[in-house]
């Protein structure tokens, strides 16, 4: 098992700990994180939803990849471990809506968002 899987899997549990998911997110989470399709109830490949929060002059800010079948849970988990996201991305982009399109097929880019005042670019996309 790779130290970055690790390192996920121990940011998880310390969630659940601190009551900030409850223990059914925290199995959903590591069953993503481990690949486990049949506790994921997906037999095919798994799709991510990706945020990509980049300067400008293309340096990254934030990103984020969420298992597409646990975008609730998922975004969550981002939220409390990267205030950028908060910060940043959902003042340009409703989330509730993208989780919406992404739950109705959507697929590819959904949000393309350049902000010339804070000098960011926001794409988020299904892959």
């Amino acid at each position: 098992m790779s130290e970055d899987i690790t390192d996920e899997r121990m940011q998880i549990l310390e969630m659940v700990e601190e009551g900030k998911i409850n223990t059914k997110e925290g199995l959903e989470l590591l069953d993503a994180l481990e690949g486990n399709p049949e506790k994921n109830d997906s037999k095919k490949k798994a799709k991510w939803l990706r945020i990509r929060v980049r300067t400008m002059d293309d340096n990254p800010k934030v990103t984020v990849n969420i298992p597409l079948a646990l975008v609730d849970v998922g975004l969550k988990l981002a939220r409390k471990f990267d205030p950028k996201l908060d910060e940043e991305v959902l003042n340009q982009v409703d989330l509730d809506e993208i989780v919406e399109a992404v739950k109705n097929g959507a697929h590819g880019e959904i949000v393309d968002v350049d902000d010339e005042e804070n000098q960011t670019k926001v794409k988020v996309y299904v892959e």
